[in-house]
């Protein structure tokens, strides 16, 4: 093996290692389009949505929590409903202005026609895991 086989092997490995934790979910979560969470809700179900941006660190982070705790706790995948509301897309529209989402990187847990829970830019596990606790208590 030549040294520039090597380190273009090693370099793709240690990428893939640190991209993994960041799309464990990505399959898990749907991307929100008009009336998904609407549908979602109706069904009975219980529903995570967050509100984020590509380019936001905040909401990188936020990502990051989660996918380690819903790997952690599968419950949270069985219980609740996961969609990302690309901010970009729909900051200025009636799933961002209905609902008062002050800014990207705000994390909401719907049931029916209530809001049970709320992060505003939280990054911290124990914010992240308490709002998904609360949908999971609603969803078992």
């Amino acid at each position: 093996m030549n040294r520039r086989h090597f380190l273009a092997t090693t370099a793709g490995a240690a990428l893939t290692a640190v991209m993994l934790p960041a799309t464990a979910h990505a399959g898990g979560t749907l991307d929100y389009s008009p009336g998904l969470i609407q549908k979602h809700l109706a069904d009975g179900k219980t529903v995570f949505v967050d509100y984020a941006a590509s380019w936001c660190g905040t909401c990188a982070r936020q990502e990051r929590v989660i996918n380690a705790l819903r790997s952690e706790n599968p419950a949270y995948d069985q219980a609740l409903v996961f969609v990302r509301v690309d901010w970009d897309d729909y900051s200025s529209h009636e799933v961002t202005k209905s609902r008062k989402i002050p800014r990207r990187s705000t994390l909401i847990v719907l049931k029916g026609d209530q809001e049970l829970g709320r992060v505003v830019a939280g990054t911290s596990e124990k914010q992240i895991k308490s709002l998904l606790d609360v949908g999971l208590q609603a969803g078992s």
